[in-house]
This record gives structure tokens, sequence and C-alpha cells, in this order.
């Protein structure tokens, strides 16, 4: 799928005037080549970014209908409904769009453990790049241990 609609999106065409798709109040998301757009996801009660993904027309669709974050799965080729395995739902609380209309924002509530990472933490960036040593490492942060035992849910 390209930015154009087909019959297997309900969204309209993105316009061809850059101020109305910048300044309008139309939803016309602008799906990659791959008909794919990213999505950031944060936790709605204190912005901790939990998730990137990408949304495909209908997980986004399926999104906007439910109110339960739907995603694209690359590696499975199939719509993903968040947390539904796991029992960690993500309730969408806004969505927001970047300008052009090529990334989502979502921000959620998570069920469950409330936790969003297939390791079982809140977030999937739990780890930040430490250079200190002229070489780059991965620490992970003290504060955001696995809230499950993925062994015991997956």
């Amino acid at each position: 799928m390209t930015d154009t609609a087909d019959s297997a999106t309900p969204f309209p065409p993105a316009p061809d005037n850059k101020s109305a798709l910048e300044e309008g109040d139309r939803l016309t998301p602008r799906f990659d080549a791959n008909g794919l757009v990213t999505a950031v996801v944060t936790d709605a009660a204190d912005g901790t970014v939990l998730m990137l993904a990408h949304m495909n027309a209908e997980a986004l669709s399926m999104t906007l209908s439910t109110g339960i974050a739907h995603y694209y799965s690359r590696s499975r080729a199939s719509l993903w409904k968040k947390g539904e395995s796991s029992g960690n739902l993500q309730t969408v609380e806004e969505i927001r769009i970047d300008c052009d209309q090529d990334a989502i924002w979502l921000k959620v509530s998570v069920s469950g453990h409330g936790a969003t990472c297939h390791t079982g933490r809140k977030s999937c960036f739990y780890r930040r790049i430490d250079t200190m040593t002229g070489d780059a490492y991965l620490v992970a942060d003290a504060d955001d241990a696995p809230r499950f035992d993925p062994k015991d849910v997956y």
C-alpha cells in the first residue's frame, strides 16, 4: 500500500496540498511502501516511552474502533492485539499524529501486570547505552525489573 487509499484501507488518500495535510482536520495517514506507519507508545499516566511499533490500516482502524491498541507484527506478518496473550492490554487514552501524518503517538494505560515488553518489563526501553569506558555497553535500569516471568505467560 502507498500513500493512496485502496480497497484495503478505510482512510482517504493523503491530500496533494501540503497545507491540507498539515493543517486540515482529516485523518489521512501516509502509510509507507510496505503499508505501515510508525507508532510511538507512551504511558498515559507518566509519559514513559513503552514501545515502538508499526500499524497498517487494519491495525489503526481496529485501534480507533475498539480503544485497544492493535499493531502489525512485521516478524509474524499479521495483525497483533497488544497484550492479548499476556493480559497486558493497552487501552488507548489519546492518539496523536505528526504533522505529515506518517507517525502515530498512542498514550495508553496498560492492564494486567502493567508491563509492555515481552521480557516482562514496563517498557521495551529498559536499557541505556553507556559509553563511559570508550566502548558501548548496555546497562539495565534498576527500577524496571521484570513484572512477570515471560515463561509463565508466553
